[in-house]
Order: structure tokens, then C-alpha cells, then sequence
């Protein structure tokens, strides 16, 4: 089997516990109830054959036989071996060459059961026609019905390989953010170094509780007062590190801490903000604030913060590039985010439905 094409047979899938039972129970519920309303449930009369004298539940019974046969013969071969691959001219010949052999044999069978009953001969053409144009109904049922079937196991597929590869990507950028906060973090510890190892040393503490909640509580979304708490930290650390190098405001405040948000959507854009403060040796002109509020479900996060005007952009990086692509992932839709430049000042709004 080449797993490249569309096809995959009927017979490895009814295999599976998923669509065994519920594929040959339908199947015989379909053609038992046909049989049933047409010979049991009625008094039909067809083609000289009668309820009354019994002969319907023979001819009945063949010929249904025969559309079944036909039903498969399409499911199982000529769908799949011919028409797949793309031989559409044999598969409309072998159609029409099948369905005229069975329906010249259902005939000949009726010609046996016209000689029982004494039916007139001259039946002998109508019943060949009849008979032809229920096994081409037949024929193209069993075409659509399994078109419509690999149509369906294909978008199944489809979208199971989407979800592999959304799950595959989200992992992808989750283990960019590790190095990359590790490597912001270090950077802090640094500066602190020589300066105040008291401070240095407290800070790297409270660097690794942070780093410990990236590692091994973030394997899912989580309630939006952890990863809020979280965000908190890491600003108090950004804060004892710079001290009066810059002038620092925020404010986080929630009212449903049980929400549940995707981690460390936040935390890059303040991330952001700290790395490219500007540098001025008046603590006052550098300035950083950060706002994060949660309404009804609804968080909203600014940032604004002082960059050098001799920078050219600061948009860059992997932190921001990662973020809004898991945004696109996480949240498509349910989720605005602004970024902009304006004169001295980088500000980053965003809203997320959570």
C-alpha cells in the first residue's frame, strides 16, 4: 500500500475496532431492511413476480444479491484499483462491461423463472433493461458511497496531522523560551555581580523558583494567578536589579484567577521591555510600565517602555517572534495585538479572550 495516495482500502480500515462493528452492522441493516420492505412488509408486484405466489422473494432475493455484488465491486475494486489511480477510462469501461455482464445473467435467471411461471417472453427485454439500470444505480451508489467515505478518513487525517504538527510546533517554540529567559536571566545575575553578591546572590535564587516554574508547571495551560504571580516575580527581579536606573511602574490586577491561560505569553514582552530600556545616565528618562487587567475573562496587557533613539528597531529577537507565533496557535482568532514605535517610546498592547 502507498500511503502517498488518497485511497487506503476498505478492508485495512474495517480492521480497526473503530469502524469494524459499526461499518458490517450498518451494511447488513441496510440490505436486510431493503429485503425486508420490498418482499415482507408490502405486497409489490415487479416484473410478473408476485408477493402473492412467492416468486418475489426469489427474484427479490437475487437481484438483490446482484446490486450488492455491484455495490462492492465498486468499494472494493474498481473505486480503489482503477479510478484512484487515475485509469478513468478502464474504469468506465470495466463499469459498464460489469454491470452488463451481471445484468445479462440476472436476466438470463429471470428467463428460467419466466419459463416456471409462464411469463410472456417479450418481458425478456424490459427486464433486461430494468435490470441494467438498477445494477448502474447500484454501481454509482457504491462510487459515491465510498468517495464520500475516503473523503471523510482523509480530512480526518488531515486534521489529525494538523494537530501533530500544531503540538510538534508549540513544543518547538517552548524550548526556545527556556534558553532564551535563561540567557536573560544570567545576563541580570551578571550586572549584579561585583556591584552587590548579596543582592546577586538573592536574585539568582529567586531566578531558579522561576526557572523551576517554566520547567515543570507550564506542560499545559494553567490558572492565570500562577502564571500572574510568575509575571510578578520576575518584574520584582527586574526591579531590584536595575533599581534607580530606571523609573518602573505597574499594575496587575484579575478578578477570575482560576481562568486558565497558555504560560509564558506575557512574560516575553516584559522580558522585552527591560532588555531594551533605554540607558540614560538620568534614571529618570528611563522608563518602563506595565499594565496586565483581567475582566470577565478578557486580559489586557500594555507595555510601554524608553528605547535609544539611535536604536533602529527593537521588534526583532526570538522572544517576540515566538510569542506571537504561539499566539496565532494558542488563540487564532481571540486575540489582537498592537505593536508600535512612536518617537522614544515602545508600547505593546495586547488582548487575548481567554
Amino acid at each position: 500500500m502507498h500511503t502517498n495516495k488518497l485511497y487506503v482500502p476498505l478492508q485495512i480500515m474495517i480492521k480497526t475496532k473503530t469502524y469494524k462493528i459499526p461499518l458490517i452492522v450498518g451494511h447488513l441493516l441496510f440490505w436486510t431492511l431493503n429485503y425486508w420492505f420490498v418482499v415482507i412488509a408490502s405486497d409489490f408486484e415487479w416484473n410478473g413476480f408476485s408477493y402473492v405466489n412467492g416468486s418475489l422473494a426469489f427474484a427479490y432475493a437475487y437481484g438483490l444479491f446482484f446490486n450488492a455484488l455491484l455495490f462492492y465491486i465498486q468499494v472494493f475494486w474498481l473505486f480503489p484499483k482503477i479510478y484512484v489511480p487515475r485509469k478513468r477510462l478502464q474504469f468506465y469501461v470495466l463499469s459498464i462491461t460489469v454491470i452488463t455482464v451481471i445484468s445479462l445473467l440476472e436476466t438470463f435467471i429471470d428467463y428460467i423463472m419466466f419459463g416456471i411461471y409462464d411469463i410472456e417472453t417479450d418481458l425478456l427485454v424490459g427486464s433486461l433493461i430494468n435490470n441494467f439500470i438498477f445494477h448502474i444505480i447500484y454501481s454509482i451508489a457504491g462510487f459515491y458511497y465510498i468517495l464520500k467515505f475516503e473523503y471523510l478518513k482523509s480530512e480526518k487525517i488531515k486534521q489529525q496531522l494538523q494537530e501533530e504538527n500544531f503540538k510538534s510546533e508549540l513544543k518547538y517554540l517552548r524550548a526556545q523560551l527556556n534558553p532564551h529567559f535563561l540567557f536573560n536571566g544570567i545576563n541580570s545575575v551578571y550586572h549584579l555581580i561585583g556591584k552587590d553578591n548579596v543582592l546577586a546572590k538573592d536574585t539568582l535564587h529567586q531566578f531558579s523558583g522561576l526557572l523551576r516554574y517554566q520547567l515543570y508547571e507550564t506542560n499545559s495551560h494553567i490558572t492565570l494567578e500562577k502564571e500572574l504571580d510568575y509575571v510578578s516575580q520576575y518584574i520584582k527581579i527586574e526591579e531590584t536589579r536595575k533599581g534607580r536606573d530606571i523609573r518602573l511602574r505597574y499594575t496587575i490586577s484579575y478578578k477570575n484567577g482560576t481562568k486558565k491561560i497558555a504560560p509564558l505569553l506575557l512574560i516575553s514582552f516584559i522580558e522585552n521591555a527591560f532588555k531594551h530600556c533605554s540607558n540614560h545616565e538620568e534614571g529618570h528618562l528611563n522608563t518602563i510600565s506595565i499594565d496586565i487587567i483581567e475582566v470577565s475573562g478578557r486580559i489586557t496587557l500594555k507595555v510601554c517602555n524608553s528605547f535609544d533613539a539611535n536604536v533602529a528597531t527593537i521588534t526583532g529577537g526570538i522572544g517576540l517572534t515566538n510569542v506571537q507565533r504561539r499566539l496565532d496557535l494558542l488563540y487564532k482568532d481571540d486575540y489582537t495585538l498592537d505593536i508600535t514605535q512612536e518617537k522614544s517610546i515602545f508600547k505593546v498592547h495586547l488582548v487575548i479572550n481567554l
